[in-house]
């Protein structure tokens, strides 16, 4: 997913531009005549990099370099703001919308490498500019935002667009402008203003406290093992790495694994021991709730208060009343009512799928139930007789590089004409990132893209895709888009396999990819992937649909030594077998968005209520209790504790977790688009280019996919492919008329 780079107001991607402006192009503060003083900044950040595309130079940045540049890009900020304030003339498009939108470049500059930095590179010296940093970037936003001189020229702008002559993005970026202050607080009274600041100021010193010590309790505390014994199962490979790290962490003779973000951990199917495996399974569940002396639960009662106060300040009911206006969704009740549909028939195959795993157990010797860490042995092991499915044995047809170059890349040149070219000219900020150039399907140059894929302590946890340059006609900029993944990394000198859930991966992270490579805005703050969070997820889950498709899969899945190309039949059995164990494997993502919309649903008064470590658990126990889904056996993907969505950024994916399963409903029924109209074509490619991943946020979601399918969406096509309804049923089920919940 695309990060967000600043993690402040709503408003604050609005006002403080990501991309850079060529010099002389454009007239950025209107009339000349204002008679304000903007700084000249200095050091690297206060011009255009000289790297192709405006790549950001590492070579050129000095962690010691961040506070002053920073100060200066707020100073700068501030004086463009108060250009546009000063200015004469009345208020137009041109001299307040488009000034505010090329205003803060230099800002802009300094925002996309240091928060890249700090999720996928950080150290204790970013760290601690981050902490300090961090509130003074949400007060520098928030004078801009809640400034009510600055909003009484964006309202006379508004409110005369009636009489404007404005292309629909002129139009879309006047709305989104002007909504974007509302939401931020421009029509709160006085007091009212300074109390969102001050709020904005506490939830961005919080929030980044939580992040780094999410962080820490993954990267920071691995599980160590005494013997080779508890490690039974584990390839040899597993064992050496466990081995060296151990002794990295200063345990030599031990064996320890690193935490992985979500609650299950990858490596559990594999090991043999269930003692070694509920160490594990407990160490991660348990990370962050003062056990290893990390406590993340007073901050999480503090933010939970401090967004409940501040959606009583716009006189909304709770946080996601507030934090829902720009989604698709709109509202909490139509995404709880659209997950809502799905409990009854997880919940009944949650308890079915714990029954024969129970009923496995026992004929494997064992005297006891299933539980979470015994979950996907079992699982597995069921997998594997029912559908023959080896998963190691799959495993060895997935080469890293071949996966990203002659599957993903493969992939995007028969659907989009794309063609890339590795390149070693450009600085990268660790040693493990690739660059390519992206050639567009005429020969030109599309942008740039950077690969960073192995797990490392300097990373947070996850996925996701951002921009060190946004695309925009505006200011003649291409994108530079970089990925970022979690492989843990095989030993020095061993083929580099990955797992086919990190296939998916590699080719959802590259949908996100192409959604900002194929933006074809004017204006940066509607380019590619600034979209809404409940829409943004789309464009990427649809391109895992093209891992499997077996011309791009006969391309790129070849076996590491023989070279043979996965055979037909394992493919089948990899399909087959995905219908199996979503009472675990989609329960997790149902219940963590779930608990998500708990936290969002407090009143300010039950959130202050909230006021002790014990009763952060107590809430949080009771709220997933209510959920009437088996929570003790299948325990969300992520407890509050180390919820790093929701919870390491003022708005993040906080009310919105549920996005993952409102655009999977996108996807899966666009699969079935696909499919129904020829799957892998060129032209099925450059119609979902231009209806869907070539619009950026400029257009109404529902409209934006009817252009694309050509009617509205289904949720039907996602049950039947989650293996909650069989085909043949969906004309009995209580969603077979495919209508989703009204708003």
């Amino acid at each position: 997913m695309k990060a967000q780079i600043l993690a402040t107001t709503a408003a604050a991607a609005l006002l403080g531009a990501c991309s850079t402006i060529p010099a002389g192009d454009i007239e950025t503060m209107a009339d000349a005549d204002v008679a304000v003083a903007v700084p000249e900044g200095t050091g690297y950040f206060a011009a255009d990099s000289n790297l192709p595309f405006l790549a950001p130079d590492f070579t050129k940045i000095a962690e010691d370099d961040y506070l002053p540049a920073y100060e200066q890009a707020m100073a700068i900020h501030t004086a463009e703001v108060a250009a546009i304030k000063a200015n004469p003339a009345a208020p137009t498009f041109e001299n307040t919308i488009v000034a505010l939108e090329t205003s803060g470049k230099m800002l802009g500059r300094i925002n996309t490498v240091f928060f890249a930095l700090t999720g996928s590179n950080t150290t204790d010296r970013l760290d601690e500019i981050n902490t300090e940093i961090s509130p003074k970037l949400t007060a520098h936003y928030d004078a801009i935002t809640l400034d009510p001189a600055l909003f009484a020229r964006v309202k006379a702008v508004y409110d005369n667009r009636a009489a404007m002559a404005m292309t629909p993005e002129d139009a879309k970026l006047l709305e989104t402008t002007y909504d974007g202050m509302v939401h931020a607080g421009a029509l709160l009274t006085d007091a009212q203003r300074e109390q969102v600041k001050s709020i904005n100021s506490q939830l961005s010193t919080l929030t980044t406290e939580f992040s780094q010590l999410a962080r820490s309790a993954m990267s920071d505390q691995p599980v160590f093992f005494d013997s080779r014994d508890d490690l039974a199962g584990l390839s040899e490979n597993d064992i050496t790495s466990a081995a060296e790290f151990a002794a990295e962490k200063g345990q030599p003779g031990k064996y320890a694994i690193a935490l992985q973000n979500t609650t299950q951990q990858p490596l559990l199917p594999a090991m043999e021991n269930r003692a070694a495996r509920e160490k594990l399974f407990k160490a991660s569940y348990n990370r962050a709730d003062g056990n290893t002396g990390v406590d993340t639960r007073m901050l999480i009662a503090k933010i939970a208060r401090l967004r409940a106060e501040k959606a009583a300040l716009f006189g909304e009911a709770d946080w996601a009343s507030y934090a829902m206006w720009d989604r698709m969704a709109e509202k909490p009740k139509t995404a709880l009512d659209f997950m809502g549909q799905m409990v009854p028939a997880l919940a009944a195959t949650q308890r079915r799928e714990a029954a024969l795993l129970t009923e496995a157990i026992k004929a494997d010797g064992g005297d006891y139930d299933v539980k979470p860490w015994d979950w996907y042995r079992y699982a597995n092991r069921i997998k594997a007789e029912q559908y023959d499915l080896d998963e190691d044995a799959v495993m060895e047809y997935f080469v890293l590089d071949k996966v990203l170059e002659d599957g993903v890349f493969y992939m995007a040149e028969k659907l989009y004409g794309l063609t890339f070219q590795k390149r070693t000219d450009l600085p990268v900020y660790h040693p493990d990132v690739s660059t390519y150039t992206v050639f567009d399907r005429d020969g030109s140059e599309l942008g740039v893209f950077y690969f960073d894929p192995f797990q490392r302590p300097s990373k947070r946890g996850g996925a996701w895709m951002s921009n060190f340059v946004d695309q925009s006609h505006l200011y003649g900029t291409k994108p530079v888009i970089y990925n970022v993944l979690n492989i843990p990394k095989a030993p020095a000198g061993e083929t580099q396999l990955v797992s086919f859930d990190w296939v998916n991966t590699t080719f959802h992270e590259f949908g996100h990819a192409l959604h900002g490579f194929f933006a074809d805005q004017r204006y940066a703050s509607l380019s590619g992937t600034a979209t809404a969070r409940d829409f943004v997820e789309y464009p990427s889950q649809v391109h895992e649909m093209w891992a499997t498709w077996p011309s791009i899969l006969s391309n790129y899945a070849k076996h590491y030594e023989t070279g043979e190309t996965i055979p037909d039949e394992m493919i089948a059995k990899i399909e087959a077998a995905a219908k199996f164990n979503q009472g675990y494997d989609f329960g997790e993502v149902v219940e963590a968005a779930l608990l998500d919309m708990k936290w969002s649903a407090l009143s300010p008064a039950e959130a202050a209520a909230i006021d002790t470590p014990e009763k952060v658990d107590a809430f949080e126990r009771s709220s997933l209790e209510d959920l009437g889904l088996e929570v003790d056996l299948v325990p969300p993907r992520y407890r509050s504790t180390y919820f790093s969505h929701i919870f390491s950024s003022p708005e993040g994916y906080s009310a919105g977790y549920y996005s993952y399963l409102w655009t999977e409903m996108l996807d899966r029924d666009s699969r079935k688009w696909f499919i129904e109209n020829g799957g892998l074509t060129r032209a099925n490619g450059d119609h979902y280019r231009a209806t869907v991943l070539s619009r950026g946020g400029t257009m109404d979601y529902f409209k934006m996919f009817e252009n694309f399918a050509g009617r509205a969406p289904d949720v039907t096509p996602m049950l039947e492919a989650r293996g909650l309804i069989a085909g043949d049923e969906a004309a009995d089920s209580e969603v077979s008329d495919g209508k989703l919940p009204a708003n």
